[in-house]
């Protein structure tokens, strides 16, 4: 059921937080933590968050569809790696 990315490199919540916060620092051009809120820093804007679906879908090989698609789930990246991890054990594809 699943493309052997995932299974042949495991997810871990830690491994998810280091690369996205990785990812947000580079974006932002600003030193960030896990638990830091992006949207209510004002560091980005809800068009980011849209850049932030795709680049989650194409990162982690993913569908954040429906229910999951609200702000909340984008504010940190210890929330966007628990969205990664429910997703990808969920095997979300196109099911709503």
């Amino acid at each position: 059921m699943t493309d052997g990315t995932a299974a042949a490199n495991p997810l871990t919540a830690e491994a998810i937080e280091s690369t996205l916060t990785s990812y947000l620092i580079e974006k932002t051009k600003t030193e960030l933590g896990p638990d830091d809120d992006i949207f209510a820093s004002g560091l980005v804007s809800s068009m980011f968050a849209m850049q932030l679906v795709v680049h989650l879908e194409s990162t982690y090989d993913i569908a954040i569809i429906g229910s999951e698609l609200k702000l909340d789930n984008f504010r940190t990246a210890k929330v966007m790696a628990a969205l990664v991890l429910r997703l990808s054990e969920g095997g979300v594809t196109a099911d709503v």
